[in-house]
């Protein structure tokens, strides 16, 4: 995801925190609760300005993405370990990875107190996938028998319902794919399938705006550029109810600014710390220090439409991979925060491998051999775009100042105000050479570091990649009889990708972060997350 949590991508190398003002209040010694304006019982989290309106299927970016999993629950989710728990789903069944049937716990309501039913989500997965409807996330729907009706290429959609899907009963439906997926249960855990009420349909942005959904949180509000609030759903039957009274996820300008707050008791919980205080944090925190890998990777993703990239030998891209000296800035501007990545895939998910070559270790004669070979970049120059708001700076200049040593090519920081500004320059075409790709697993399976990223017709390439071999590599992996064949064929593909890198990946994430002392039970899920509804307040 661009993203928490589903695909989504990450707005911070160490946080993600965008454009507004950061909240105060009083003073206190280090993280004991000041915060004005937060109700009682409730807790907070630095979460930056959504990119998109809260619906979520137009959620592919970590912001949003963490308000998306308090308001709306799925079918089901994943434990710390990254395995399935049924959460609306009382279960999920196939016996030929094609046909799968599913079975709804029942009793459960919107936050309206209209029932969820198997309407609810068959409805909803149709006005997703639709291609009227201009959702993010619409691909995610594509293994569906009957997407190309609702999504065609081109022209409008022959119809508003995807054949393979059927409903059965009232907690009862079906869903036929257009040819066997293993992994497919597992791609269910992804938010963007969430069930919509009957009210979505009547205005769609509005309900963007002030979202009605199914989750262990109800919305309060949205004060943009400031913070939206979430109050708990008492009547919630879904495993993780909620064990404070709600939540603020408030925005900040500044990854410093979050500390600070932090620190002086006007925030509870801090996601990421930013490089100038991470030497210091563990010393501030004590046992408030939060340090745990999770799911994500980081890497540099070339434009191939842009003058740099257009056409590029993936000789370049190698030898640029080799001008990277990891090793050291992990060491040292990250403050041994993050883990050189020996692949594309990160710890944690199923089928990661190390790839066993050199590409993506430090070799700045190798690289500068390479570069010449491939034919160099026109002008000899690139650029590396990121949002400024992210705590990316430091790194990014790093980065830059070791591909020119190494191999004499100028290398530009590109900053974008905020990770607003960075997406809608990805989604535009608008990069000028490589942007700061941070990508955390929707579901720990492969297949979700490689066809997400790297198909020709996969929502987030937004480096534009199109290779038709390494997207008929995907679809042995998507036809493979078993779960077990499906992640080796992956991993058989992962090694194809590698031949012509389509990105350069840096490093395994980590979260570094802390809470102050006004709350208790703090802990993280496998996609770097707070498990937001198990914080206690003190």
């Amino acid at each position: 995801m661009r993203g928490a949590k589903s695909a989504k991508w990450v707005a911070g190398a160490i946080v993600v925190a965008l454009a507004a003002t950061a909240c105060g209040g009083g003073k206190d010694d280090k993280g004991s609760s000041t915060e004005k304006g937060k109700p009682a019982g409730y807790v907070s989290v630095d979460v930056g300005e959504p990119q998109k309106p809260l619906i979520p299927a137009d959620t592919n970016e970590s912001l949003g993405s963490y308000v998306i999993q308090a308001i709306f629950t799925g079918l089901l989710s994943f434990d710390a370990q990254g395995k399935i728990v049924y959460d609306n789903a009382e279960s999920v069944k196939t016996t030929d990875s094609k046909v799968w049937t599913v079975k709804l716990n029942k009793g459960w309501k919107f936050h309206n107190g209209e029932a969820v039913t198997a309407q609810s989500y068959v409805d909803a997965w149709n006005w997703y996938a639709n291609v009227k409807n201009k959702q993010q996330n619409a691909p995610w729907f594509s293994d569906i028998e009957g997407f190309g009706d609702v999504h065609p290429d081109k022209g409008d959609p022959k119809s508003d319902k995807m054949s393979g899907l059927k409903v059965v009963d009232e907690n009862t439906f079906t869903i036929t794919l257009s040819k066997p997926v293993p992994y497919f249960e597992y791609k269910l855990g992804y938010t963007t399938w969430a069930p919509l009420p009957k009210s979505f349909y009547a205005d769609p942005k509005a309900f963007g705006q002030k979202p009605v959904g199914n989750g262990p949180y109800v919305f309060e509000k949205w004060d943009h550029k400031k913070l939206i609030q979430v109050k708990a759903n008492a009547d919630y039957l879904g495993p993780n109810k909620a064990k404070n009274k709600g939540v603020l996820f408030k925005n900040y300008a500044t990854v410093e600014a979050a500390y600070q707050d932090l620190l002086s008791g006007n925030l509870d919980m801090i996601r990421q710390v930013g490089p100038k205080d991470l030497p210091k944090y563990k010393q501030d925190l004590g046992d408030r220090a939060v340090e745990q890998p999770y799911a994500a990777i980081q890497s540099l993703v070339p434009a191939m439409y842009s003058k740099p990239f257009k056409g590029i030998n993936p000789k370049v891209m190698q030898g640029l991979s080799m001008a990277i000296d990891r090793d050291t800035i992990t060491k040292t501007v990250l403050n041994g925060t993050r883990k050189p990545a020996t692949s594309f895939i990160p710890a944690g998910v199923a089928g990661k491998q190390d790839l066993q070559t050199d590409v993506f270790k430090y070799n700045p004669a190798k690289a500068k051999q390479l570069v010449t070979e491939g034919g160099g970049v026109p002008d000899n120059k690139i650029w590396i775009q990121y949002n400024a708001d992210g705590g990316h700076k430091e790194w990014i200049t790093a980065v830059c100042e070791s591909i020119r040593n190494a191999t004499g090519i100028d290398c530009i920081p590109d900053a974008k105000p905020d990770f607003q500004t960075d997406l809608e320059a990805r989604d535009n075409d608008q990069v000028k050479g490589m942007y700061r790709g941070g990508w955390v697993a929707d579901y720990p399976v492969n297949a979700n570091f490689m066809r997400e990223l790297y198909d020709s017709k996969a929502e987030a390439n937004n480096g534009r990649f199109n290779d038709p071999a390494v997207d008929a590599a995907f679809r042995k992996g998507d036809n493979a009889k078993s779960l077990e064949e499906s992640i080796k064929a992956y991993q058989d593909a992962e090694k194809l990708v590698l031949s012509k890198m389509p990105a350069i990946p840096l490093w395994e994430y980590k979260i570094n972060g802390g809470y102050g002392k006004n709350v208790s039970n703090v802990k993280v899920d496998y996609r770097g997350d707070y498990v937001i509804t198990d914080v206690t307040v003190k």
